[in-house]
């Protein structure tokens, strides 16, 4: 579990839930095991993602899958308990009242539950023709569905308005397709030693894509027209949101 959840990653989701707290001044050590959780879950789905039976990838963060190093049985072993600690860590917080954690492992639930959803589909439509449709609603589910937990986290901590709660939903809808339309150019652009994981993995196992649906460049504008629109809808908060901006502008111009 150590060797996953410890190796080197962005870590942004859980740096969304900080951010996102802090626009409504949520003190931090309030934060921490949402900010756990989200990524716990999120290292759980690499650890199953990379198996061979699913992606059969041999390289995340630059060094060697879970199961390359543990082989399989310890691998899946490694992901379920990743995934039941996510719900204990937001159980055991003695800094947050019931109410809110009940709200807290709801959204949590459902939402990995949605990126399961989401990763079957992603399996299910290996080596066929479909339409950006049918993209969309894989990546909404698979990637978008957990970015949108760790944001709304952020808000759910405090007595957010449901004004704010529904721009944060549509912003983090933006940021989620945006980031793996990103990824999949990203796949095809981008060296292995930067990307942290072999290039075109997408291509060489026939999985539908943006790029090898409408090409790169039409891709690219996708993406960053879907990042303007996060950051737009960010100006109709009632805080200031220029860290979430920070974050978001940061997402659009990475390179991994």
């Amino acid at each position: 579990m150590k060797y996953s959840a410890l190796a080197s990653g962005k870590r942004f989701r859980p740096i969304l839930t900080y951010t996102v707290a802090s626009l409504y001044n949520v003190a931090i050590e309030k934060v921490d095991s949402c900010a756990c959780a989200i990524e716990l879950i999120h290292i759980y789905s690499l650890i199953h993602d990379d198996l061979p039976v699913m992606d059969d990838d041999d390289i995340r963060h630059n060094q060697l899958t879970s199961h390359k190093v543990y082989g399989e049985a310890q691998a899946i072993l490694a992901g379920d308990a990743l995934q039941a600690l996510a719900f204990q860590v937001i159980c055991n917080d003695p800094l947050l009242d019931d109410e809110t954690k009940v709200k807290l492992l709801d959204l949590l639930s459902e939402s990995s539950y949605k990126m399961a959803e989401g990763q079957s589909i992603d399996l299910s439509i290996v080596s066929q023709n479909v339409e950006l449709d049918l993209l969309n609603d894989m990546h909404i589910k698979k990637t978008g569905a957990l970015l949108s937990c760790a944001i709304n986290f952020g808000a759910l901590l405090n007595d957010t308005s449901d004004k704010d709660l529904s721009i944060l939903e549509s912003f983090s809808s933006n940021i989620g397709l945006a980031y793996q339309v990103q990824d999949d150019v990203l796949d095809v652009t981008t060296s292995d030693e930067i990307l942290g994981k072999r290039q075109n993995s997408d291509s060489e196992k026939n999985k539908p894509s943006y790029p090898s649906i409408i090409g790169i460049d039409e891709s690219i504008e996708i993406f960053k027209n879907l990042y303007q629109k996060a950051l737009d809808e960010t100006t109709l908060l009632s805080v200031n949101a220029e860290p979430l901006r920070v974050i978001t502008r940061q997402l659009m111009n990475r390179t991994y």
